[in-house]
């Protein structure tokens, strides 16, 4: 009985999460919708309001970044979400690896399994020191699973050997732990575009040329974490997601707020599938090619995996969507399968974040693959290497007019 319950709650909890993120989208209509949106809609006067003042108090310096003596390259987005920001961040640090860096990514952990509340009011009751920050990869070995670690940390320190993982709320400590223990000289800030406390050099920014502002509101009716016009921040953009095809308007909203920056436009491509559980085994996309398949992913933009899916031949029977960063419960993928199943699915398909959330103990009743995706350059330099050189090993006149000293 209890257990009945439990899923039932779960499951009008997911519903009310998916409702909410389906109104920020604009993608529902009708009278629940409109009360939801007005909501939503004074709340992110007041998360504007607070988002004000704590630039101000940035820009007048009386809160200070705190610069850790080491090359920081932020990489984030304007909107919460949806730009592919995680394969970005892969092939910087391992370009930068390669070419003799000592890397670290820094990350806040999202999502990721919290220190239990009871350790904390311990620890403060004793003037305990506060935990390292959690190392999910010392360059040579995954340490940690994505639970303690968040499913993009956990996906960037298995696809990135010779590179050091560091999660931790506080950046700035979690920077300078990678420095003092792992003798880093380069620090990638992932996520990080609002984290003021600590000063990066160079500010990259990501906007999806698919929706790159969305409704042009900030959180929580709209996606924008920010005020478009602190674009000024940037030291580039990436336009990811791109067709190829020109967009004056947005590259005009783009120079509007920041003349100098300069502008990389890039695609997410998929590459190959690799079977969930052993990563060794991967497939060219061909197999796909009038495949009966199911797919589920837990992202901001579930449209764009679709969409691939399709374009690569595969006959979608049965798909599922889950918010962003969801964690998925053994009640929900028995449910899936079983309509995946019932649909004549005879494979199932994954993102590869997703992916990185299922427990690694789970066997899937039928063969799951998940998608993988590399960076691919349309506009902005020849190929992605000399967008890095460019990026981390710039001449002094090419800095941009935020990260100059």
């Amino acid at each position: 009985m209890k257990s009945g319950f439990k899923q039932r709650f779960n499951q009008i909890l997911r519903q009310f999460e998916q409702f909410t993120v389906d109104v920020i989208y604009d993608k529902r209509q009708g009278r629940k919708a409109k009360v939801m949106g007005l909501f939503l809609g004074a709340m992110s006067h007041l998360y504007g309001a607070i988002v004000w003042l704590r630039y101000a108090l940035y820009d007048h310096r009386i809160f200070r970044s705190q610069p850790l003596g080491c090359l920081v390259v932020v990489v984030g987005n304007l909107t919460v979400g949806g730009t592919g920001k995680t394969p970005i961040v892969e092939r910087i640090a391992r370009t930068l690896r390669d070419r003799g860096r000592t890397v670290g990514i820094l990350s806040r952990g999202y999502k990721s399994k919290k220190e239990p509340a009871w350790k904390k009011g311990l620890r403060w009751i004793t003037h305990g020191k506060d935990p390292d920050p959690k190392v999910v990869s010392d360059g040579e070995r995954v340490l940690l699973d994505s639970t303690l670690a968040g499913d993009e940390p956990y996906m960037l320190a298995k696809n990135l050997p010779g590179v050091v993982v560091v999660v931790d709320k506080n950046r700035v400590k979690a920077g300078a732990y990678a420095i003092k223990k792992f003798g880093v000289d380069t620090l990638i800030l992932d996520d990080g575009f609002q984290y003021r406390p600590l000063k990066g050099r160079l500010n990259l920014v990501l906007i999806d040329k698919t929706n790159p502002f969305g409704n042009g509101q900030l959180l929580p009716r709209g996606i924008l974490r920010e005020s478009i016009n602190n674009i000024r921040r940037a030291s580039y953009v990436f336009i990811t997601k791109s067709d190829g095809r020109a967009d004056s308007e947005l590259r005009e909203t783009i120079l509007r707020h920041n003349p100098e920056v300069d502008i990389i436009e890039c695609t997410h491509r998929p590459t190959r599938l690799c079977k969930v559980g052993q990563e060794n085994l991967s497939l060219d996309l061909e197999f796909l090619r009038d495949l009966p398949i199911a797919c589920f992913s837990g992202i901001a933009v579930p449209e764009s995996f679709e969409r691939f899916l399709r374009q690569l031949g595969s006959r979608i029977l049965h798909k599922e969507h889950f918010i962003d960063h969801h964690r998925f419960s053994a009640y929900e993928l028995d449910q899936l399968y079983s309509k995946a199943a019932a649909a004549g699915a005879t494979h199932m398909i994954t993102t590869e974040k997703d992916a990185a959330r299922l427990d690694l103990d789970f066997v899937p009743p039928i063969e799951t693959w998940y998608l993988r995706l590399e960076i691919e350059i349309y506009e902005g330099t020849e190929d992605f290497e000399q967008a890095i050189n460019r990026i981390c090993f710039p001449k002094s006149d090419r800095l941009g007019p935020q990260s100059r000293p």
